[in-house]
């Protein structure tokens, strides 16, 4: 039986990455409202634990996406499906990330879609034209984490 599985990001900001990530792909932010304020009233977890962002209450530190077609659990908001989690950590970003992710664009589409993206606050870092293998761009999201765009 395959497993389920998240991709989890560090970052710096994971309210506003999640943001960033959520429009460049068009999935949902979860909202996990709904179940910090069941934890709240049993005294699960305390104030400290809890941050608004956008007008609805969030763990403090992190922050979900999940795409909008996937099944997900309406208490929680927890996506059941393809899902990125965002966390903050402590320390920045030090290298060239050992995983990234390749968005596509639809045919003759990837010029227009690396605009989108800069406009969310994605960069273009390098052009690559491999001709029949493929040209893409290496772009970088708001807080440096590197991304292909085909």
């Amino acid at each position: 039986m395959a497993l389920s599985w998240k991709l989890v990001i560090d970052s710096t900001n994971a309210p506003a990455l999640a943001d960033f990530w959520a429009a460049a792909l068009e999935y949902e932010v979860e909202d996990p409202s709904a179940l910090i304020e069941d934890l709240l009233t049993a005294g699960h977890i305390g104030e400290e634990a809890v941050t608004e962002h956008r007008g609805r209450k969030a763990f403090r530190g992190y922050a979900a996406i999940r795409h909008p077609e996937d099944p997900f659990d309406r208490i929680s908001g927890v996506g059941h499906g393809r899902r990125l989690l965002f966390q903050d950590v402590p320390e920045g970003k030090s290298g060239k990330n050992r995983l990234h992710i390749d968005v596509r664009s639809e045919s003759g589409g990837l010029d227009k879609l690396a605009a989108r993206l800069e406009g969310l606050g994605a960069t273009r870092v390098r052009e690559v034209d491999k001709g029949p293998a493929g040209h893409w761009w290496i772009m970088q999201d708001p807080e440096g984490n590197e991304f292909c765009v085909a």
